[in-house]
């Protein structure tokens, strides 16, 4: 069992950290949270029949881990710490030539306004949002992390970038009221 879990470790650590990273927004409890994960997938990894993909297996895990910790901050502050995603969709891929340092910073300035605005969807949208755009999950392995059909993934990221587009039109169209007085 030791091989097994250095090799999920290794092969998954960063991408299960930064999936809780975006579902949590701190990086003291996704590193818990993470650890949380390690404990699940050690007392249950004989009980893996290889049903699902490994990865997958893994990010439903985490996705339980997380939701669980949300739901009890939501209990306890009833507040949602939101996620990530450019609904503009912006690419921010670095190309040949690196970015100047002004369009870094007017990247940052953009996405901490996406951040904002993801925060007033549904979890069930953000869930969506973070599987499928910041960890890059297909929509059918999207489906196996949350127990859904491949339809409702669909629906749902249809329905949450609407949203998220909304939700930045009218905080765009507020700030340049805001600007204007």
């Amino acid at each position: 069992m030791h091989e097994k879990f250095e090799r999920i470790y290794d092969h998954y650590h960063q991408m299960l950290f930064q999936y809780i990273f975006y579902m949590v927004r701190n990086r003291e409890v996704a590193e818990e949270l993470v650890q949380e994960v390690y404990i699940k997938v050690l007392h249950s990894y004989d009980e893996f029949k290889g049903e699902s993909s490994e990865k997958t297996w893994l990010y439903s895990i985490a996705k339980h881990v997380a939701v669980d910790w949300i739901r009890k901050q939501n209990r306890q502050k009833r507040r949602w710490l939101g996620k990530w995603f450019d609904v503009h969709e912006r690419d921010f891929e670095v190309s040949d030539s690196e970015p100047l340092p002004e369009e870094i910073v007017i990247q940052r300035d953009e996405m901490k306004d996406v951040y904002k605005q993801l925060r007033r969807c549904r979890i069930d949208q953000q869930q969506v949002i973070v599987l499928r755009y910041l960890q890059g999950l297909s929509i059918n392995e999207t489906a196996e992390v949350l127990g859904w059909t491949e339809s409702k993934v669909k629906t749902t990221q249809h329905r949450a970038i609407q949203k998220l587009k909304k939700h930045l039109s009218d905080y765009d169209d507020q700030e340049l009221k805001e600007v204007s007085r």
